[in-house]
């Protein structure tokens, strides 16, 4: 089954530096429900980095500038950043925009509170639905693979949540090509619902899906969600060869992923990304579109994820939308990168945690 792709809701074409039209769409993997070419995700923001006010503000920013999918997951901020964006979305029309969230990591100290056994996907979901304040979760993730439960006792449980009604579409975030297949080959035997997307950390510096999971993906008509466009913020060019990181930023707080953004923070790494800001320019874009532009080029790529703090944030962002990049500017980005960019296949690997 292949996968088609691209918007055709937009008929302006919008090029950069050159905005003539509002948040443009496409189809989620090879399904028929829409999504916005840039999520709000809500992973380190909601209910942990900034106050619920706040958080509530950036979503109101969001659903103005066109934002219709919202991301989140049951683990993020301990649960609470899903009760803060079900209060974020409440009383607006639920057919309106696409409610994403997940299951796998801890949610509690018992020792069924994780993984994928239908008991704790069941009770998650039942949790997830209440915190979020709807009776339906638009797209239900296996958040990680589970090396522990059968993956049939899992996939049954997922067709079960959408055969209910709970749950309209199901999908996986960091699986490898060989999980994917083996879920799909359990699906199609069994005769459950399919897996539609694929989330994935995908960025111009993070290119693990490329060689495998993308090919795959388009072949069986899943779509890829990805998080991370701008590399932890890397990519937005605010972290300086030689230079202490900004007060306040994202590596100078544990709390809110500052483990995950070291390992770019190497000065070859950093050298390299201070040298995108003219093509950036040349683009008429900054450097954070610029990056979650990038993304949005490939075809397989429904949407990106982005987050935010303050609401300036979501309206600079979305300005990527709609952003075509001609083959010099991706081939400007290639040669400034060289070989820092990751691509090995092996590195999108869910880790076993009790292993």
């Amino acid at each position: 089954m292949c996968t088609p792709n691209h918007n055709a809701l937009g008929l302006a074409t919008r090029r950069a530096g050159h905005r003539l039209a509002d948040m443009e769409y496409r189809r989620l993997g090879g399904t028929g429900m829409y999504v916005s070419e840039i999520s709000y995700g809500n992973w380190i923001t909601h209910g942990n980095q900034i106050e619920s006010e706040a958080a509530i503000k950036c979503v109101k920013a969001a659903l103005d500038e066109g934002i219709t999918t919202f991301d989140t997951a049951d683990v993020y901020a301990g649960t609470k950043a899903e009760t803060v964006l079900g209060k974020a979305l409440k009383g607006v029309k639920r057919e309106s925009y696409e409610l994403f969230t997940k299951v796998y990591f801890p949610t509690g100290a018992g020792k069924n509170d994780r993984g994928l056994s239908r008991k704790h996907i069941i009770e998650s979901c039942n949790a997830s639905l209440k915190r979020l304040q709807t009776d339906h979760i638009d797209l239900y993730q296996m958040h990680r693979f589970d090396y522990e439960t059968p993956l049939e006792e899992s996939l049954s449980a997922f067709d079960d949540l959408i055969r209910a009604g709970k749950v309209h579409y199901i999908g996986f975030s960091e699986w490898n090509a060989s999980q994917i297949k083996s879920a799909l080959a359990v699906q199609d035997a069994r005769g459950y619902n399919r897996f539609v997307s694929s989330q994935p950390q995908y960025s111009a510096l993070w290119r693990v899906i490329e060689a495998e999971v993308v090919p795959l993906s388009q072949k069986e008509g899943i779509g890829q969600i990805v998080w991370s466009p701008m590399a932890q913020g890397v990519l937005t060019g605010k972290y300086l060869p030689g230079k202490k990181a900004p007060a306040g930023s994202r590596a100078t707080d544990k709390g809110s992923g500052a483990n995950m953004i070291k390992g770019w923070l190497r000065d070859e790494v950093l050298e390299a990304v201070q040298k995108l800001k003219p093509i950036a320019d040349q683009a008429g874009l900054s450097m954070s579109q610029l990056a979650i532009a990038w993304v949005l080029q490939n075809p397989n790529v429904s949407s990106a994820i982005m987050g935010a703090t303050k609401p300036k944030q979501v309206k600079e962002n979305v300005k990527a939308s709609g952003v075509k990049l001609d083959a010099e500017i991706m081939r400007a980005i290639d040669s400034v990168l060289g070989t820092l960019p990751e691509r090995d296949p092996k590195k999108n690997e869910s880790p076993n945690p009790r292993a």
